[in-house]
């Protein structure tokens, strides 16, 4: 595929558009939607099954390319239906292709159960995600065209680490989603502009429970922090700066998975257009409370224009 045939690439859209390059994973969300979540080793009925495309990878390409980022995604479907099916999406949605891999194998999969209060669980199968170990030709040139790098933990360390150098090489600004949650080496944080915890991934970093503590101790290690703290906001923090409470617009929640990658998305399209900290985040506030009222991942995010209606509106 060329910039031609696609003009979402990170290298194209109009003067002043955000060009976000996402590294990350692609799955097919199976989600099975219940009045109530099962306790370990119980078995309940549902009432309703999806199959959606998702993977956080592919989440936050969207949500960007949704908000009004050109966007490219770098990362791996497999030979199966899924495979084809995702690419289908993800290129529907305005996301560049043309670096995402087809490997022999399955693609990856999530299974998640949604409970009626709109809270979830999941367990993910990484299947061709797991290929995904280092940059091949032409990865990197697509990062240095961008500038705004999203990571996650969903791909292997290495190849996480080796985009997060990249984009350090070439003035990227690279942000990272620290899920799913697990201690991170030295290096990799080493080469990160921002990092965006929810209030769990902050304290497994940490060993901190209190969200404004664990924001300060991560500071020792990353320049910028924000906490995404569901219905109460997030927390924004900078080296030298006082922190920032951005509250979140009241909403009724139906499913919140994906909700943190919408914020992601949208948040590295506003500051990839200029517009200030306060303003970006509590605009990042809007898509996600817009997302959590649908039901899916993908499929539950919301478009430019609705972004700007909510934010318009100030929570």
């Amino acid at each position: 595929m060329t910039e031609a045939d696609n003009p979402a690439r990170a290298g194209g859209g109009s003067p002043g558009t955000a060009r976000i390059t996402v590294l990350g994973s692609t799955n097919m969300d199976l989600v099975a939607y219940t009045r109530v979540a099962p306790e370990r080793g119980e078995t309940v009925t549902g009432h309703t099954f999806r199959t959606v495309p998702g993977g956080k990878g592919a989440n936050q390409a969207v949500a960007a390319a949704r908000a009004g980022g050109a966007v490219s995604l770098i990362g791996a479907v497999g030979e199966d239906d899924f495979g084809g099916e995702l690419r289908s999406v993800l290129a529907g949605a305005g996301v560049a292709t043309d670096r995402l891999r087809t490997v022999p194998g399955p693609s990856g999969t999530a299974h998640i159960v949604v409970d009626d209060a709109g809270e979830n669980s999941i367990v993910v199968v990484p299947g061709a995600n797991g290929t995904v170990t280092s940059l091949v030709d032409g990865d990197e040139e697509t990062i240095a065209a961008s500038g705004a790098l999203l990571l996650q933990l969903e791909l292997p360390c290495a190849a996480v680490l080796d985009g997060a150098r990249a984009g350090r090489r070439h003035g990227v600004r690279t942000v990272l989603t620290p899920a799913p949650a697990q201690p991170l080496p030295d290096e990799l944080l080493n080469v990160i502009d921002l990092l965006v915890p929810n209030e769990h991934e902050a304290a497994t970093l940490t060993g901190l429970p209190d969200a404004h503590a664990a924001a300060r101790a991560l500071l020792d290690a990353v320049p910028e922090v924000v906490v995404t703290l569901g219905a109460r906001g997030c927390l924004h923090a900078r080296r030298g700066a006082k922190p920032l409470l951005v509250p979140a617009y009241r909403t009724r929640a139906v499913d919140t998975t994906a909700a943190g990658d919408t914020f992601v998305g949208a948040l590295a399209v506003a500051l990839g257009e200029g517009v200030p900290t306060r303003r970006a985040l509590s605009w990042a506030q809007a898509a996600s409370a817009l997302s959590v009222q649908r039901a899916g991942a993908s499929s539950s995010m919301p478009a430019r224009a609705d972004v700007e209606a909510l934010a318009a509106t100030s929570p």
